[in-house]
C-alpha cells in the first residue's frame, strides 16, 4: 500500500532529522551491505565454532596423546575461541565519508537554536543522552 503525500512528507523529515542528529548511522543503516556482511560473518563463526567442537571431542576421544595431553582438543578450544572473537569483534566496518551532513538536507534545520552549533563533547553514551533529555525539556518549557 503506497504512503499518502503527508506520510511521504513525515517520511523525509524523520530521515533529515536523523542524518542531521547522526550522520554516520543514518549512512550505515542507508547501506545495503550490512546486513549481507552480519550475516556472512555470522555464518563463518558458527562454522569455525563447530569445527572447533568438533576438534575438542576428537582430541578427547582420540587414543593417541603425546605426553598424556590433549593438543588437539587445545587447538579445538582455540578455534572456538576464535571464532568467538570473529563474531563479536569482527562486525561490519562503518565507511567514513559516506554520509550526508545537514547542509546536504534541505530543511533538517527549523525551530529555534537549530542553527547553535555544539562543540563534540567525549563524554559516553549516557552523558548524549541527558544532553538530548535537556534539550528538550528546554525546548517544551
Amino acid at each position: 500500500m503506497p504512503l499518502s503525500e503527508h506520510e511521504q512528507r513525515m517520511l523525509e523529515q524523520i530521515e533529515s532529522a536523523l542524518y542531521a542528529e547522526d550522520p554516520k548511522f543514518a549512512s550505515t543503516v542507508r547501506g545495503g551491505r550490512l546486513r549481507s556482511a552480519t550475516g556472512r560473518r555470522r555464518l563463518q563463526a558458527a562454522a569455525l565454532f563447530a569445527l572447533g567442537l568438533f576438534l575438542l571431542v576428537a582430541g578427547i576421544a582420540a587414543p593417541f596423546k603425546p605426553g598424556g595431553f590433549p593438543i588437539i582438543s587445545l587447538i579445538g578450544f582455540a578455534v572456538m575461541f576464535g571464532a568467538g572473537v570473529l563474531l563479536l569483534i569482527g562486525g561490519p566496518r562503518m565507511s567514513s565519508g559516506g554520509g550526508r551532513g545537514t547542509d546536504a538536507v534541505p530543511g533538517a534545520s527549523s525551530g529555534p537554536g537549530a542553527q547553535r552549533a555544539k562543540p563534540k563533547k567525549q563524554g559516553g553514551f549516557s552523558s548524549r543522552m541527558e544532553d538530548r533529555f535537556r534539550r528538550r525539556f528546554e525546548q517544551d518549557n
